[in-house]
């Protein structure tokens, strides 16, 4: 049973930072990619970024590009997403999501999801 928590949402003012985390457990982590996805109220969930299983391959949407930085660490299983100059419009639960190998921006394309953590940018 794979299991994705997140931590280390809050509220922040615009111009500052935020670190996401997810723990994940359950079965080999460096066999499949990692995902950041987030929605916002009335809006559809959103990739936002995500990290192939080795590491190899990383992808951003263009609204994060240059301001938010995925990373893994395959020993401890988690993997992070560095926020900064965060805006308004990045306000949006944030999930984690366990994809496949080769990483994708589809959100289908994963099968495993956390909770959710929410982070508030006020302006």
């Amino acid at each position: 049973q794979v299991q994705l928590v997140e931590s280390g949402g809050g509220l922040v003012q615009a111009g500052g930072s935020l670190r996401l985390s997810c723990v994940a457990s359950g079965r080999t982590f460096s066999l499949y990619s990692m995902g950041w996805f987030r929605q916002a109220p009335g809006k559809e969930r959103e990739f936002v970024a995500c990290i192939a299983g080795n590491g190899g391959w990383i992808n951003y949407a263009d609204s994060v590009k240059g301001r938010f930085t995925i990373s893994r660490d395959s020993a401890k299983k988690t993997v992070d997403l560095q926020m900064n100059s965060l805006k308004p419009e990045d306000t949006a639960v944030y999930y984690c999501a366990q994809g496949p190998h080769y990483g994708s921006k589809r959100r289908s394309d994963y099968g495993y999801w956390g909770q959710g953590t929410q982070v508030t940018v006020s302006s």
